[in-house]
């Protein structure tokens, strides 16, 4: 099979990055690099990562000039990670190289690496790399989204030990990205491929994302076995989902049957959300739950099917993945619970003794 050879594993980023020279050299004078053109809306990198995840909004797109960026720091702090290992690690160090320091540029090397996983004896890595290339270095939107997904994951998985690590190993972020990649290509009109990815995705990684749902950035996917987001669902920003969530609809109802995930909400292990139904903004799903009415923002629920057991005070505990209720607050329920049932006790023996 295609890049699996010790020979065609080192060899094959050299192809590549040969073959997109030849690219950039064949690029007419007006057109502009993918990333940091001067008609770019991206925006510096290195004020992005410190402040997307406190919520705060894009500032203005103005044009960027290349040669006044800096640099692309995650990047940068990704290779600069992949040569520290490849010192601890010899035995790793062409695999590094292939993988990583082979590339020119974040998705070079992402789409390396999705290539190389997904593989099958009739979907040639070639193939999927120049799939991935295609879209990835047109799409400004995956362009972004990669990174602050990976920041996300370096940010809100204690497993995560570096961006690096995330790139290499993590199956949570890759099936993420091929989604991106599916997505853009179900956008296009190109379904059958959408759903041959979509279809790898699965088998691979064991998890099912269909191309046509619409994920925003800053997502975490932690571990990522098991989850399932159906075709009409829709996921904001910054949104948490540990293993197992299930996004899907409640029969076979055509049209927009699936759930809506607000923006900073923290879904738990194995929760089930069925429906068209809403869950606000900064709320948490309890491990667990059947969620099958809407949630309202920035509270907690949990149970079978699942109720409202109290507010959360984060804006987006998706960002503190606290998902654990500490003892005090069930104390305090269970409280309440047992308060509301003496008094409705006492009020049904009051009015059996008043007939």
């Amino acid at each position: 099979m295609a890049c699996v050879s010790d020979e065609s594993w080192v060899a094959l980023p050299k192809m590549l990055s040969e073959r997109l020279a030849l690219r950039q050299e064949d690029r007419h004078d007006d057109e502009q690099p993918s990333f940091f053109g001067s008609e770019s809306t991206a925006y510096r990198l290195e004020k992005v990562f410190p402040v997307y995840a406190l919520g705060i909004p894009k500032p203005d797109s103005d044009p960027v000039n290349p040669a006044s960026v800096s640099g692309d720091p995650i990047w940068d702090a990704v290779r600069e990670e992949a040569k520290l290992e490849a010192e601890k690690e010899p035995i790793l160090s062409s695999f590094l190289y292939a993988s990583i320091l082979a590339h020119d540029c974040l998705e070079q090397a992402l789409g390396f690496v999705l290539a190389n996983r997904l593989q099958n004896p009739t979907l040639l890595a070639t193939q999927l790399m120049d799939i991935f290339y295609d879209v990835m270095m047109h799409d400004r939107d995956i362009q972004r989204s990669v990174r602050l997904d990976v920041q996300a994951f370096k940010d809100r998985d204690p497993a995560c030990l570096s961006y690096c690590s995330a790139l290499l190993y993590l199956k949570g972020y890759h099936s993420l990205q091929v989604h991106r990649v599916a997505h853009s290509l179900w956008s296009q009109g190109r379904k059958v491929l959408a759903l041959a990815l979509q279809s790898r995705i699965s088998e691979v990684f064991g998890v099912d994302i269909h191309p046509a749902a619409k994920i925003g950035e800053g997502i975490l996917l932690d571990h990522g076995t098991g989850v399932v987001i159906g075709e009409t669902a829709v996921v904001g920003n910054r949104v948490s989902l540990m293993h197992g969530v299930t996004l899907g609809g409640t029969g076979k109802e055509i049209g927009d049957r699936h759930p809506k995930v607000g923006d900073g909400a923290l879904i738990g292990a194995s929760a089930t959300i069925l429906g068209n139904i809403k869950i606000g903004q900064g709320a948490m799903i309890a491990a667990g739950s059947l969620v099958l009415k809407n949630v309202p923002p920035r509270s907690m629920v949990a149970g079978i099917p699942a109720k409202v057991i109290g507010y959360v005070d984060e804006k987006d505990p998706s960002l503190t993945m606290k998902h654990d209720a500490s003892k005090e607050f069930f104390e305090h329920v269970a409280v309440q619970c047992r308060d509301t049932r003496s008094a409705g006790g006492h009020s049904s023996e009051r009015t059996h003794r008043s007939t």
